[in-house]
This record gives structure tokens, C-alpha cells and sequence, in this order.
């Protein structure tokens, strides 16, 4: 089934892309919820003339995004976390703690475009992935360490 995705869905594509999913997925969730519409003839040739009026504005929102990227590119976390004697964490580090310490340096990141591909239950060195826009992702290392009691 041939949708046209109307924002972006992790795992599978970015606004206005046209993705094939299986039936189900797109008719009980992606239809209903309002992320994405059948990609009809006619619903490509708007999509077409849509992307073909907002190019410039697509344009800042890559330039903004790049901007971003930049001055997210030198910036190394250090996450303080309860530890257990052995070394390993109590739960584990996300997106969300990550999101919490951008914003204490200042950077407003939303937590949905953090990815963290590795399982974090452990002191160490990690590397989170910041997806900005469709072709732009900014990797971001962050430290785990122990929290002084």
C-alpha cells in the first residue's frame, strides 16, 4: 500500500515522502491518526505541485536545521546516574535524559528525534544520534557516569 506521509514517522520516512507499508499498518494506524493519506494520482500531482511552491521554504528549514547541527557538533555530555556496586545502572539512559542535559547547555532538542542505538545499562562511553532533518543527523557522545552521593 502506497501512502503519502503528512509528518514524520520514525522508522519509516519524513513528511511528504511516499512510503509502501503493509495494509494494515496504514489502514488501522497511519490512515486513522492523521500521519499519513492514500497516495492516489491525484493526491501525487498536489504533493508534486505542493514541494514544487515550498522548495525556498524547505530550503531555510535544511539551512536552520544545518545551523543546528553546528552548534550541536562539539558538545559532549556527561550523564549522572544511580549505579549499583557492579557498575551497572539502575534502569537505563534514553532519549529523555539526554534531551533533559542538551537543555541545561541551552540546546532545545526534542526528545523524539534523539536516537540512542545501543542499549545504555551500563557506566561508559555512548554515542547518540540527533536527527534534525531528512539529511541532516548530528552525532552527539555522551559518558555515563556514577552520581556522587
Amino acid at each position: 500500500m502506497e501512502l503519502i506521509l503528512k509528518e514524520d514517522v520514525v522508522n519509516l520516512g519524513y513528511k511528504n515522502d511516499i512510503v509502501t507499508v503493509k495494509s494494515g499498518y496504514g489502514r488501522n494506524y497511519l490512515i486513522p491518526t492523521g500521519k499519513a493519506v492514500i497516495a492516489s494520482p491525484a493526491a501525487k500531482k498536489m504533493l508534486a505541485e505542493e514541494l514544487k511552491q515550498r522548495a525556498h521554504k524547505l530550503e531555510k528549514i535544511k539551512k536552520d536545521a544545518e545551523a543546528v547541527a553546528e552548534s550541536l557538533k562539539d558538545v559532549s555530555l556527561k550523564i549522572a546516574t544511580k549505579v549499583s556496586a557492579t557498575g551497572a545502572i539502575y534502569g537505563s539512559v534514553g532519549n529523555i535524559q539526554i534531551a533533559e542535559e542538551l537543555a541545561k547547555l541551552g540546546h532545545n532538542i526534542d526528545r523524539k528525534i534523539i536516537v540512542v542505538k545501543e542499549a545504555v545499562k551500563e557506566v561508559g562511553h555512548y554515542k547518540a544520534v540527533v536527527k534534525l532533518h531528512k539529511e541532516v543527523s548530528v552525532e552527539i557522545p555522551f559518558e555515563v557516569v556514577a552520581e556522587e552521593a
